[in-house]
């Protein structure tokens, strides 16, 4: 695998990192971190220093932008090898509900998986189940030895797992509030969490606004509805072996 060098800008110890699991404890659960990879030191060192590097080798003044290749939607804020989002989907809420993961590597679209129908669901549950899913996804990429992040736009989904699992499994899984809903799910991702979180980043992208794998996954959701499947499903590519990302995005959004 080709080595990458690793940007902090902001976080506990800014600099440029030649390993990723080094360059993530910077910016785990650090507020408003500011990162990125790039395939080479000298635009490592440019980027850092507040200048990106041109084709031809040479700083330029421009800030770095990261954005996705061939569109004009909004990429995530680190470019790791796997980008991993997910999203649930209910209609009503409660009712017909499914979820969906787009899977993203090296920048390239690669995987579309929608599945977990549930005729009488949630939209919080169907979030955990996409956020379950990716967390398996995700440790599947590091057992290959790719750097992972997830990127999900449940904010109850990421705090289940990330904040509040632990301080209810010290408690004997209860909280003084009453029900802890959707336990059996969120008891199966924070294990799986706990196994990936010193090497997998978990992170909050805003629904709906132009992020292209979070609008994508979104609308796996609506295709688990409308194929009612309750197990996870690879979605198709077309007959050329891609996929025609504008004409998914122009289907029913969940």
């Amino acid at each position: 695998m080709a080595k990458k060098f690793y940007v902090i800008w902001v976080g506990r110890e800014p600099g440029i990192y030649t390993d990723w699991p080094t360059a993530q404890k910077q910016i785990i659960k650090f507020s408003g971190a500011k990162y990125k990879s790039f395939p080479t030191k000298a635009e490592a060192e440019a980027a850092f220093s507040g200048g990106t590097v041109s084709s031809a080798g040479k700083p330029s003044s421009n800030s770095s932008k990261n954005t996705n290749k061939g569109n004009n939607l909004s990429a995530p804020p680190i470019k790791t090898d796997v980008v991993i989002y997910c999203d649930g989907g209910c209609d009503p809420n409660p009712g017909k509900a499914g979820s969906g993961v787009a899977v993203y590597q090296n920048d390239q679209l690669i995987q579309l998986w929608y599945g977990v129908y549930n005729p009488n669901g949630t939209n919080n549950t169907a979030e955990l189940n996409a956020l379950f899913y990716s967390l398996q996804l995700a440790q599947h990429a590091t057992k290959q030895g790719l750097s992972a992040q997830i990127l999900c736009d449940s904010m109850y989904s990421i705090q289940c797992i990330r904040d509040w699992a632990a301080g209810w499994e010290k408690n004997g899984w209860k909280k003084k509030t009453g029900e802890i809903k959707n336990l059996e799910i969120i008891k199966l991702a924070y294990a799986l969490y706990n196994e990936i979180k010193d090497t997998v980043l978990l992170s909050h992208v805003k629904a709906h606004a132009g992020t292209e794998g979070n609008e994508l996954a979104d609308r796996m959701t609506m295709v688990a509805v409308e194929r009612k499947d309750p197990a996870w499903v690879q979605y198709e590519k077309n007959p050329s072996g891609e996929f025609d990302i504008p004409a998914l995005l122009k289907m029913r959004a969940g």
